[in-house]
């Protein structure tokens, strides 16, 4: 009987850490110069603010994840200079960053941050090719929808803009290739495209 309550209580204290630690995130500010963290903290709060919070403790604690995630990248390609040790701490850190929002947010948000940290390049990827190709099957839509999110996993790891859009393009380069494959004429489709956008314009 003693040694179950001692379990109990040992189960019950690491349940309260557990609960302390996910109740507040605190910022990995400590000396990062004052410059930096002001600029990564602008650039994750207009991420954090289109998310619409109202609960201001959630808010501060998906803020610091967002910041500290910039700042761990940050950490992860200033201190790895060899190309595989930098994939080996990407790998081992990426899965932290979803899992950590995971606390506080729900799905749709999580998707709407990591759209955020990569300028949005998914939904708006994703919207052209449906308004190009207005046929396209829901298997067809399907796969480009997760080829591009795969090619977000990647890109919001990257160590810049350039890198980010660079890895959109390999996707994007492997959509179109597949497309064609389906018997599709992207440069007819393209051009089918731009005059519907030019017709609605003349319409209004």
């Amino acid at each position: 009987m003693i040694i179950r309550k001692r379990l109990l209580l040992g189960v019950f204290a690491i349940m309260c850490g557990c609960l302390c630690a996910v109740g507040q995130v605190k910022l990995d500010s400590a000396g990062r110069d004052a410059n930096y963290v002001k600029s990564i903290t602008e650039r994750s709060i207009k991420i954090v603010d289109g998310l619409n919070i109202n609960d201001g403790n959630v808010r501060n604690n998906v803020l610091n994840i967002v910041c500290n995630r910039y700042f761990k990248l940050n950490d992860i390609y200033e201190k790895n200079k060899d190309r595989n040790a930098i994939d080996a701490e990407l790998y081992k850190h990426h899965f932290e960053f979803a899992a950590d929002l995971a606390n506080y947010v729900n799905d749709a948000q999580i998707e709407a941050i990591k759209d955020g940290m990569t300028y949005g390049v998914v939904p708006k990827t994703y919207k052209a090719h449906l308004e190009m190709i207005p046929r396209l099957k829901e298997n067809e839509k399907l796969q480009i929808l997760n080829w591009l999110k795969e090619a977000r996993e990647f890109a919001i790891d990257a160590s810049d803009s350039k890198s980010k859009h660079a890895w959109f393009g390999k996707y994007k380069g492997r959509i179109n290739n597949w497309l064609a494959t389906r018997g599709y004429d992207l440069k007819s489709e393209r051009e089918g495209w731009y005059k519907r956008i030019e017709a609605a314009k003349k319409q209004k």
